[in-house]
């Protein structure tokens, strides 16, 4: 099974299929057309007929026939050739021509018909030859033709040539206008099918009905049913929304035909427009079918978003068409348009009214037990060791999403070979699931003073991240530069989380401010290694405070938008908005304290843990807890 994105065959068209019949190619059309090909041979044709008549009517000059005479009485002619009065012939030696332009050997002339004269004495005096053949010979009529078709040729193989080398479409026609595109023909062993997408088992349930659509029309038609024009797949990126929509297309036996929306936008105002009726107009030749469409939002946001002038810009058209194929006012019943997108919010309404995309299906990044159904598909042609434990890594990845997963499985391929190993083992995915997580390893060299501070700050994230109750458990805790950072303490949770409680996020937030107070309590300082971590408070206590209602003072609403994107000082009164500012700032004031105090009452086991990181530079969650003499969760005695 390839999980490939269908070729396209030229990059002009815009869109890629799969199942659909395979058509014989159409002939290729050169730029401006045969008419124009035509007429430019033709003109070539006559310019070389004209040239090859100038140059082509030998090299023997025209002589008088007193010359003529003349030669023959000196017996300087070898053999002439004669029909009617006309005389052609060929000198013994070289004679100059009367009007000093040089000599010639080969002549013709015209004999007078008042001559009377005993030519045939003369010639027979002299011994010359009288031919039966010219002796001098023109060329044919073909043979001019064939000469004249040799520039015409050329102009044609040149033609040609530079078609290919622009890519020139079939047809092509003004402003990037393309013909409809070949359709790739797939092995139906070899299209993706609901058995090759994992971790979304209800979005595959909820989709079975548009299969069963596809391939029993006839059921639903009889009871009254419409098929459902259009689905909108909307979540995050890399959840599988491209596959999902593959899937249905193979699991139903149906064409396919997916494109990027940003690819029907063009700088000419009306090409986008085009290329969707063209692309409607190809899968209704082969209805049933699907259409795909990812990433709609790039030409789907809401009407006055846009950048063009009075609502008539390029990426408006182009909506107006897609909405227009959707409400089937061309003809195209049986396609159904399955769409991508992960901003569903930022859509114009007009597209998710019924008739339209009236079926809105949310693909959320996998639980546990879709993350180990995913890494069982993305490992079943790879070489395993014995021990590879796939639920353990799907335990340890909470939130990735499946192509988050796919990129960690290739990652720990590479590595094996890098390590020159034979199969893949538990370790490589370990280490493939840290440089996905955390970042590459950097090679520097730090001084000593900076690398004890280092120590300190991840011990202060480590610790308290074992001292909050219900906090994630600590898994790794490093010295060693990763990325950006220059140590890393990784927390994950064992099972995943769907609803978070306000002492769990001051917690988090507390073990976010670790680092920073871990510096402040030992060494007395505060450093720009907690920038990250200031950055995730700030996100944390404006949620907590702003969206999620944990603030007596700013009561239960939502006084900042989710829209990261939107200025949220529009969605509330200023008055409101010094409040949410005066609250976050408590709620991390009250979180710094608790930080700071908690270090300073365990000191020893901050101390401890630092001082084996100094060692080992790096603690895996059992040392990480022995470090601090503190009970793994779970485990509690």
């Amino acid at each position: 099974m390839s999980n490939a994105v269908p070729p396209r065959r030229s990059p002009d068209k815009p869109w890629r299929s799969e199942g659909a019949p395979l058509s014989p190619p159409p002939g290729k059309k050169m730029p401006g057309g045969w008419g124009g090909l035509i007429l430019a041979a033709l003109a070539v044709y006559l310019i070389a007929n004209v040239l090859l008549s100038f140059f082509g009517r030998g090299g023997e000059p025209a002589i008088s026939y007193t010359e003529f005479t003349k030669q023959v009485a000196a017996g300087n002619v070898s053999k002439i050739y004669a029909k009617g009065d006309s005389i052609q012939g060929q000198l013994r030696k070289k004679s100059p021509l009367g009007d000093g332009k040089g000599e010639y050997s080969e002549f013709r002339t015209q004999r007078p018909a008042f001559a009377d004269d005993n030519l045939w004495d003369e010639l027979s005096k002299h011994n010359v030859t009288v031919t039966a053949e010219p002796v001098i010979v023109q060329r044919s009529f073909l043979a001019n033709l064939l000469l004249s078709l040799v520039p015409m040729a050329l102009l044609i193989l040149l033609w040609v040539l530079a078609a290919r080398r622009l890519g020139a479409p079939a047809g092509g026609g003004a402003f990037g206008r393309s013909a409809p595109p070949e359709p790739v023909e797939v092995e139906p062993g070899k299209r993706t099918a609901f058995d090759d997408v994992a971790g979304i088992d209800e979005v595959k349930g909820e989709l079975s009905g548009i299969v069963d659509f596809l391939k029993n029309p006839q059921v639903y038609r009889r009871m009254g049913a419409r098929m459902p024009g259009g689905v909108l797949l909307a979540g995050p990126p890399g959840t599988g929304k491209t596959l999902l929509a593959r899937a249905v297309a193979g699991e139903a036996g149906v064409p396919f035909f997916s494109a990027s929306a940003s690819e029907f936008i063009e700088m000419i105002v009306g090409v986008g427009a085009s290329r969707v009726r063209e692309l409607f107009a190809e899968a209704g030749k082969v209805a049933p079918a699907i259409v795909f469409i990812d990433e709609i939002d790039t030409i789907g946001r809401a009407h006055g978003t846009g950048a063009g002038l009075g609502g008539h810009d390029e990426r408006e058209q182009t909506l107006n068409q897609i909405l227009t194929e959707m409400d089937g006012l061309s003809g195209s019943e049986g396609v159904v348009v399955l769409a991508a997108t992960n901003r569903a919010d930022v859509l114009d309404p007009a597209l998710t009214r019924p008739g339209r995309f009236d079926r809105i299906v949310q693909v959320s990044p996998p639980d546990r037990a879709g993350r180990a159904a995913i890494l069982k598909i993305h490992t079943r042609r790879m070489p395993r060791a014995k021990d590879v434990d796939l639920g353990r890594i799907a335990g340890a990845t909470p939130g990735m999403t499946g192509a988050d997963l796919a990129s960690m499985v290739n990652e720990a391929a590479l590595i094996a070979v890098r390590r020159k190993q034979p199969e893949v083992t538990q370790a490589d995915l370990w280490t493939a699931l840290e440089k996905v997580q955390l970042g590459t390893e950097r090679p520097l060299v730090m001084p000593a003073e900076e690398r004890r501070r280092t120590a300190y700050h991840e011990s202060g994230h480590a610790l308290l991240g074992m001292l909050q109750p219900g906090a994630d458990p600590v898994r790794k805790v490093t010295i060693v530069p990763r990325g950006r950072a220059l140590g890393v303490a990784l927390s994950t949770s064992d099972a995943d989380r769907y609803a978070y409680t306000e002492e769990y996020l001051r917690g988090r937030i507390v073990g976010a401010l670790g680092g920073m107070a871990a510096e402040h309590v030992v060494f007395d300082v505060i450093t720009t290694g907690s920038e990250s971590d200031l950055e995730q408070v700030t996100r944390l206590a404006r949620g907590m405070v702003g969206r999620w209602g944990m603030s007596e003072r700013v009561g239960r609403l939502t006084a900042i938008p989710p829209d990261v994107q939107q200025p949220y000082g529009l969605a509330a009164a200023p008055a409101t908005l010094d409040v949410v500012d005066h609250e976050m700032r408590r709620i991390v004031d009250e979180c710094y304290e608790s930080a700071c105090r908690q270090l300073r009452e365990h000191r020893g086991k901050l101390d401890a843990l630092a001082q084996a990181l100094l060692e080992a530079e790096t603690l895996d969650e059992d040392e990480a807890y022995r470090a601090a003499a503190i009970p793994p969760p779970g485990k509690e005695t």
